[in-house]
């Protein structure tokens, strides 16, 4: 509901397209500049429609989310201790068997370019 509403404000925002092609001959083209403030007021007001719709059906995934990630905070931290570093790690590998080894890079482990990693 609240889609369609946002949708029809943004629909509303943009201008009509014309059914002639031309204005009529005896009226003189308008020297008048439109004005888009009105129209960007009313884009930014469908943005924010639109957005706090988003944030709204996504709250209830984000507290589930927030839940998970306390529940899970004391053993990640423990990995962390255990792992130390990152970056003292290559990149996942998955074996044919679908084992995951996790390498733990050698101090002297040449890159790709050659140079030596400390």
């Amino acid at each position: 509901m609240r889609t369609s509403l946002a949708l029809i404000v943004l629909l509303a925002a943009l201008p009509a397209a014309a059914q002639d092609a031309a204005p009529a001959p005896e009226t003189p083209p308008s020297t008048e500049k439109p004005d888009l403030r009105e129209g960007f007021d009313l884009m930014e007001e469908g943005g924010k429609l639109i957005l706090r719709h988003l944030f709204e059906e996504m709250e209830p995934a984000l507290r589930d989310i927030e839940g998970a990630l306390k529940e899970a905070e004391p053993m990640l931290r423990d990995l962390m201790t255990l792992m130390g570093e990152v970056d003292n790690y290559n990149a996942p590998e998955m074996l044919p068997n679908g084992d995951i080894i996790i390498r733990r890079k050698t101090p002297l482990e040449k890159t790709p370019e050659g140079e030596t990693e400390l």
